[in-house]
């Protein structure tokens, strides 16, 4: 059996989620001849928790857990917040936020954090993974990113032990969606480049969220084409074990799961939700996890503030019950290469999911394949969804193929080639 360290910054009480695929896929590799131990930071002041999620890991998994400096304690400090206060992730990169200390912060963390704000944890994650290698004779290292501070110590470690490194990629590194509204200088994207190209050279194997994010990185780096892989974000079975999802027309709730930016605003959809409102229709939209403030501008500037609810964070097990209470599913991706994490436990829930994706051909991919709903561009409104929703009979067979324990056996695989190609 392999011994695999798995470093991931964000981990269980933490409630984002980023913690569901590594603590899942940890969950089987061992049915998968891989042993896991995990490397942690001690303390993420950031994200909401969810004690729950702790219930999930297994009493003998290994965690170790190491210090980190956190920059955003001194971004509540810099911007008047009390310490005890919760960041929303959509506020500190909201663009419409034009008070002088809120961009200069955005300008401090776009530049001088590089690769991002968590690279505070960078020399005691090291130091400790040193001891961690060493005490359990580790064969090979898996690092989750974003935040793509943890490649780095990977790559250290990898380098120091000379054992393999499997960096998986949830998120594009250098030119992830939401850069693109901030000026970063040519330096720091120059140093970026560097710790880009580096991790990926040095890997054994690269791992993709995304199909279209494995291609725009194979055309990139030439290197990647024989030795990258993709392993979709899916869903955990156990998640949604007995639970009986029925088609129901009690409920005429559209449930937006998640993180919602100022970048994946469907204006025209709010309008087409007002309008059918007016005609008499009952509907009513629901926002689980954080919502931008351009998004609540523009759902209240179409006159839907009577009829949207934002519940703000939710605990694992009350989101999902949500999602199976909903009559519609909306999901927005950011960009042709992003598949929302969210859009696999959509499925799974077999409600009609409505999704908004300027030429986002993977996700209609999906959707088409497992007949569970449409995606349109951002400057549609998602109407023939709405004429259509009755013919969407969700292929559970095919969604089964996202289980994550499926997942897991095929990262194992990779792990125990030889020679990835």
């Amino acid at each position: 059996m392999k011994k695999v360290l798995v470093i991931s910054y964000f981990w269980p009480p933490s409630g984002k989620a980023s913690v569901h695929w590594p603590l899942k896929i940890i969950k089987h590799l061992p049915e998968f001849d891989c042993e896991p131990y995990v490397l942690t930071v001690a303390e993420d002041s950031y994200t909401r928790m969810d004690e729950s999620m702790l219930n999930e890991i297994n009493p003998a998994l290994k965690v170790y857990k190491s210090k980190s400096f956190e920059p955003f304690r001194l971004y509540k400090i810099f911007t008047g917040r009390h310490k005890n206060e919760h960041i929303i992730d959509s506020e500190t990169i909201s663009s419409t936020n034009k008070n002088l200390t809120h961009r200069l912060s955005i300008w401090i963390r776009m530049n001088l954090f590089v690769p991002d704000a968590r690279i505070g944890w960078y020399f005691n994650a090291v130091r400790l993974g040193k001891k961690i290698i060493s005490k359990n004779k580790i064969d090979a290292i898996i690092s989750i990113g974003p935040p793509h501070s943890t490649q780095l110590i990977a790559l250290r470690l990898s380098k120091l032990f000379r054992i393999p490194h499997y960096p998986v990629f949830i998120d594009p590194w250098i030119d992830i969606i939401y850069y693109k509204a901030f000026k970063r200088s040519k330096i720091t994207l120059a140093l970026d480049n560097y710790f880009e190209r580096k991790v990926l050279k040095h890997s054994k194997a690269s791992i993709f969220i995304t199909h279209t994010m494995k291609d725009d990185y194979s055309r990139k780096y030439a290197f990647l084409k024989e030795k990258s892989f993709v392993l979709y974000w899916g869903y955990d079975e156990d998640s949604f074990n007995n639970v009986v999802c029925e088609r129901t027309n009690v409920n005429n709730t559209i449930v937006h799961a998640g993180n919602i930016f100022d970048y994946q605003n469907p204006v025209n959809f709010w309008k087409l939700i007002k309008h059918k409102i007016d005609s008499g229709q009952n509907l009513k939209l629901k926002f689980i996890g954080s919502v931008s403030p351009a998004i609540k501008n523009e759902i209240a500037n179409a006159g839907l503030e009577a009829y949207a609810e934002y519940a703000g964070f939710l605990p694992y097990k009350e989101l999902v019950n949500q999602l199976l209470n909903a009559k519609f599913l909306l999901v927005c991706a950011s960009e042709p290469r992003h598949v929302p994490g969210k859009l696999f436990e959509y499925l799974r829930t077999g409600k009609p999911i409505i999704a908004f994706g300027n030429d986002n051909k993977e996700v209609s991919e999906i959707l088409k394949n497992s007949n569970a709903g449409m995606i349109f561009n951002y400057n549609q409104n998602g109407s023939d969804f709405f004429d259509l929703s009755e013919n969407f009979k969700t292929n559970l067979e095919y969604v089964k193929k996202f289980e994550r324990q499926s997942i897991a056996r095929q990262f194992s695989e990779i792990i125990h080639m030889k020679d990835p190609k």
